[in-house]
């Protein structure tokens, strides 16, 4: 069995070799946008996201724009993604707080981000790690179950903050905001839930999952 760290070199290489540049896949155009992209992409896929978003940054491209619109308004562009209720209203009453308590733009810690409706971990994660390079690691369904597979983080994580708190014990944090990308975007195209194209995957080699 291949130690943890030598794994971790193993994958490190792999990954900055096959996407030394790894963007999100959300469609943005400003620090208010990704955050507004952020918030519908839960529970919900990027590509559902960024069918909706440009009608929806077009209408409303800042936050005092969406902060004068009307939940209604919001929820009519939104209607496609999960819960577009409760996002539509979470939305608008963000972008009003940003207004008020932020001048417009989109704060940089971990208790501001989350002192906004509809804001958690997750989503102020990839904030921070997007828009600053923060060592923040956002854990969603891939990157949980890609991080187990592969042993980063043992079976005792049951939890996306353990996930995450193995995640960011492990990787140098100067890498962590690539990381986040490469173990996301190994899962959504690889290491799938149902069917992982495991025969294809170059990770096998040092892959717990595959090998059980």
């Amino acid at each position: 069995m291949v130690g943890k760290r030598k794994k971790l070199e193993f994958l490190i290489e792999y990954f900055q070799r096959t996407m030394p540049q790894p963007q999100s896949e959300l469609q943005f155009g400003s620090p208010f946008q990704l955050l507004v992209a952020v918030m519908l992409s839960a529970q919900c896929t990027d590509k559902r996201v960024n069918m909706v978003t440009p009608r929806l940054f077009n209408a409303f491209p800042t936050a005092e724009c969406m902060a004068q619109a009307s939940v209604d308004d919001v929820f009519e562009l939104i209607k496609s993604v999960s819960y577009p209720n409760s996002k539509a209203a979470h939305l608008v009453e963000t972008s009003k707080r940003l207004v008020a308590d932020f001048q417009g733009e989109v704060p940089s810690t971990m208790e501001e981000l989350t002192s906004l409706p509809g804001v958690g971990r997750k989503t102020a994660n990839v904030v921070m790690a997007v828009l600053w390079k923060k060592p923040a690691f956002a854990v969603d369904t891939h990157i949980f179950r890609v991080a187990r597979r592969l042993g980063l983080a043992s079976e005792k994580c049951t939890t996306p903050l353990a996930v995450e708190t193995e995640l960011t014990k492990l990787f140098p944090p100067e890498l962590i905001p690539d990381a986040h990308h490469w173990l996301l975007l190994h899962g959504r195209y690889v290491c799938k839930s149902r069917t992982p194209l495991c025969e294809k995957c170059e990770l096998k080699s040092v892959c717990n999952f595959v090998k059980g």
